[in-house]
């Protein structure tokens, strides 16, 4: 038998190879390549985005609102979450995009990335829960913060089937309000109530619970994440004032963070979202609701731009990206 190499096919296509006593493998976009052979085309799993930036949740609305990494415009409406929620937390995949929890609400959403449409619900957590930290892997979402039993939680759900979340541990302090990041392998849960300056950190291919992994230059709570791929940033919040801090720290050691810069306004309640090579901070409250978008950059330290406005001003948002 003829191995194709490097070539890929759709599921479905009329001239997909069949198995034949090799194996194949299906990608994470639908492909199909074998088993063992070099695949130039394949792209691993990245938790920044390449494209657009999303924004979800919101007091009043339950619009999803969509921005362009690229150029600086007002975002567009990309469709709505299935209820109206806030203090959500979001959750990247390849294809689609996820809003979790919230105020009274234990619902898993999951849109498009590609298509305007509204989202669909994909399970439901462990327990209802808000102020929430949201974390991507590869193949699944976390949310991570306070639930009503007096817990921190960590909950992870599979991206490729609506089966719901399981309990895959706790934080190292009960806290909610707090923010994401993420690695390639770990999660990374900075922040929260009290004010907390914790960072903590949990694996993504084991259960158990998270370890602290440092400090924030500054405690804070309802503050939004970013992440690079080595490091995690952590922009805005409370303390008893709103702050416009970005404290960066590394994926790879437990230190105290550093100050990166300042977001254009003293704001919390914001999201978060990353493409490839800038962090981006939506929504929030400096005083009234907000919907401004700021951007700062990853490779150099440096105060945000205002980057263009959310389709709708709100506050206690998600943040997505692909």
């Amino acid at each position: 038998m003829t191995r194709k190499i490097n070539n890929s096919y759709t599921l479905g296509q009329s001239n997909a190879p069949t198995d034949g006593g090799d194996m194949l493998k299906t990608r994470a976009d639908g492909t199909l390549v074998w088993e063992g052979v070099a695949d130039t085309t394949f792209v691993p799993y990245s938790f920044q985005g390449s494209n657009s930036g999303f924004t979800t949740g919101n007091t009043t609305s339950n619009v999803i609102d969509k921005f362009d990494f690229s150029s600086n415009t007002t975002a567009t409406d990309h469709g709505d979450l299935s209820i109206t929620r806030r203090y959500v937390a979001g959750q990247s995949s390849s294809l689609y995009g996820f809003t979790t929890g919230g105020e009274s609400s234990n619902v898993i959403d999951r849109f498009a990335f590609s298509s305007n449409v509204t989202a669909t619900d994909w399970g439901d957590l462990t327990t209802s829960r808000y102020g929430n930290a949201g974390q991507s892997s590869s193949d699944y979402g976390f949310t991570s913060s306070k639930d009503g039993s007096s817990a921190s939680v960590i909950d992870r759900f599979p991206f490729s089937t609506n089966s719901g979340a399981t309990d895959w541990g706790d934080l190292s302090s009960i806290r909610r309000y707090v923010a994401g990041q993420s690695s390639t392998t770990e999660g990374f849960t900075s922040g929260g109530d009290g004010p907390s300056n914790v960072i903590d950190k949990f694996s993504f291919a084991s259960s158990g619970d998270a370890t602290d992994h440092g400090d924030l230059s500054v405690g804070r709570n309802t503050c939004a994440g970013q992440s690079s791929s080595d490091y995690g940033f952590t922009s805005g919040g409370y303390i008893s004032y709103r702050v416009n801090t970005i404290d960066r720290f590394a994926f790879s050691s437990n230190t105290t963070a550093t100050d990166w810069g300042n977001i254009t306004e003293n704001k919390h309640s914001v999201a978060g979202q990353s493409s490839t090579t800038h962090g981006f901070t939506s929504g929030g409250e400096p005083s009234a609701v907000s919907n401004v978008i700021d951007k700062f950059s990853f490779a150099s330290s440096g105060d945000a731009t205002d980057w263009g406005d959310l389709s709708v001003a709100r506050d206690n948002g998600a943040g997505t990206q692909y």
